[in-house]
């Protein structure tokens, strides 16, 4: 008998229904969805004449987005493609990608989404554990997959342009990039097709729609890595239509009947932007605002001053870099209706100049690849930054448990574990690792502390392996990191576990300044007014920049390699410990 078997479980009673929104159900009608393949074609059906999608200026239409899926899907089928078989997609956010999934999904295939700024070696290992037999790759990095070619098992590449489904606007563009080499790096791959004539060949072509079940595979979604080699979850189609529906059930009550249109700068290889921006808005009948390169924050806020939008979805970094932008006050944020994040800990600081600028919230949600992404989110009608990752969505369970798999009274930390329809239906080709990630009841476990209120309202504390542990007693990264860039002169922070000879580990501060006055004695003093002592980095590094994931995560994990690396040589080159340099 285990654990969890002998004790009741406080979480089972689901303390977060007495929350819930008017209109919010607490289950979903799993009738109500089976595939993304209904899903999209009944959308296309119900507003054809609907803007579906918008990319630098240009549109398509539902109708449109659906006759150029059904043209990739032809033409994937008359080249042999089989139910389940695998097609990676590497693009960025442009009119070709939607395209491109939905057709992959329509033909019975399996989409696996592929970081177009990954390195030659890191696509091999994607491609080569997930058996891709087509490549759909966006032109300005079809040299990463030149390079990865040899190592590859890949049948073909197909060549997306950035000016692809945009008509004479997108020739003049493909046109220009073609002889601006400084923009498209040589490449030479074997075989390989434009995307045009895919679509020229697809819509001539035959296609014999296959049966596809709602327990058939729809994504192959790479985790990031960040925590070792990435693996395959397996997403059903009716793990991410349930939950599509999940998050339609909650914001339905207030965004129904008002125009949709997502600022997708979300990249869509990414779950959160996958689900949250194009999935849901194609099934609403929305229109997705996609943003090519949202590193480029010019150029974003150039496209919504020209763009109408009304819903935002977006991460912590991505906020704070427009906030801080001097032109973001030219932006009109009066048809805002709502702004969503997650993939990170959003920062109160972050929030309160986003409310300053807006003069909307950011509504915080919480979700991981292996549940299709959401699983909690904030009441959209919300006036103020709650701190929080909201309440479970309908239809999901959540529980918080101890290191033993025990669960913890409500109030207290623990490891927050889910279970629900959008859970995974487990890695790809790794059933052992499947088993290591579920409890015996079949929850996941996200390795995220948390705990949970009363009404129960999740907040999330930290990483389990991101906690510090000084002297005994734990210290969280994101606590004292939300201190840190509360400083003004502050932009960016990030803390760590380091080894100390006396308390085990200690809080180390990689900082990334606004104004290169700032001090380690400043922001010490800072600190000390709101945390306490054990809580205070015993050391501070400034940057220039923080490593992240493509979403804008920042990576500790690659902070504290890179400091246990350069603390391995100086003591090989001393013969003893090193103290930790504070560098300026």
């Amino acid at each position: 008998m285990t654990s969890v078997e002998q004790r009741e479980d406080p979480y089972a009673k689901r303390p977060w229904l007495s929350s819930y929104p008017a209109g919010v159900p607490a289950e979903i009608d799993e009738s109500s969805y089976s595939t993304l393949v209904n899903v999209f074609n009944a959308s296309v059906v119900e507003f054809a004449d609907r803007t579906a999608m918008e990319s630098f200026g240009a549109t398509l239409t539902f109708e449109e987005l659906g006759r150029a899926a059904g043209a990739v899907a032809a033409w994937l089928q008359t080249r042999g493609l089989r139910k389940g078989d695998r097609v990676a997609i590497m693009s960025p956010n442009v009119l070709a990608y939607p395209a491109i999934l939905f057709g992959v999904l329509l033909a019975g295939g399996v989409v696996v989404n592929v970081n177009p700024l990954y390195t030659p070696h890191e696509l091999e290992h994607q491609m080569n554990d997930s058996g891709a037999r087509f490549l759909f790759v966006f032109e300005n990095f079809a040299y990463t997959a030149a390079a990865a070619w040899p190592q590859m098992k890949i049948e073909r590449a197909i060549i997306v342009k950035p000016g692809d489904l945009m008509g004479l606007r997108g020739a003049i563009v493909n046109f220009v990039s073609r002889w601006v080499k400084r923009m498209v790096p040589a490449y030479r791959l074997p075989g390989c097709v434009g995307f045009t004539q895919v679509l020229q060949a697809g819509a001539e072509e035959p296609f014999k729609p296959p049966p596809v079940e709602p327990d058939d595979i729809a994504f192959l979604q790479y985790t990031g890595g960040t925590t070792g080699v990435a693996k395959g979850a397996m997403l059903l189609h009716r793990n991410v239509a349930a939950n599509v529906e999940q998050s339609w059930a909650w914001l339905k009550p207030y965004l129904a009947d008002k125009p949709l249109i997502m600022v997708t700068a979300l990249p869509l290889y990414h779950i959160f932007g996958l689900t949250a921006c194009l999935l849901l808005v194609v099934k609403t009948g929305g229109c997705c605002l996609l943003i090519a390169n949202p590193r480029d924050i010019k150029g974003l806020i150039a496209t919504l001053r020209k763009s109408p939008f009304t819903l935002f979805s977006g991460v912590n970094t991505l906020y704070a870099a427009i906030a801080d932008h001097s032109a973001a006050k030219s932006v009109d944020y009066s048809n805002l209706l709502l702004t969503i994040s997650g993939g990170m800990s959003t920062q109160e600081v972050v929030a309160k100049k986003w409310k300053a600028l807006t003069g909307k919230p950011i509504v915080e949600g919480y979700g991981l690849t292996e549940t299709s992404p959401i699983v909690t989110i904030n009441k959209p009608t919300i006036s103020e930054f709650t701190g929080g990752i909201g309440y479970p969505v309908p239809s999901t369970e959540i529980s918080v448990r101890s290191p033993e798999g025990e669960p913890v009274p409500i109030g207290e930390r623990g490891e927050l574990c889910v279970k629900g329809p959008q859970l995974m239906g487990g890695y790809w080709r790794r059933p052992d690792e499947t088993a290591q990630a579920l409890t015996a009841d079949g929850f996941v476990k996200t390795g995220d502390i948390a705990v949970m209120a009363p009404d129960g309202l999740v907040k999330i504390v930290d990483r389990l392996k991101d906690m510090i542990l000084v002297s005994g007693f734990n210290v969280y990264p994101n606590e004292v990191e939300s201190v840190l860039v509360e400083h003004p002169k502050v932009k960016e922070a990030a803390v760590i576990g380091v080894p100390h000879e006396h308390s085990g580990e200690a809080p180390m501060a990689f900082i990334v300044a606004r104004d290169p006055s700032l001090s380690r004695e400043e922001l010490r003093a800072f600190a000390h007014e709101q945390l306490t002592s054990y809580k205070i980095p015993r050391s501070f590094e400034f940057r220039e920049s923080l490593p992240k994931t493509n979403v804008g995560k920042i990576l500790r994990r690659a902070l504290r390699e890179e400091f246990l690396a350069r603390k391995k040589i100086a003591d090989e080159g001393r013969g003893g410990s090193v103290r930790t340099e504070i560098r300026r």
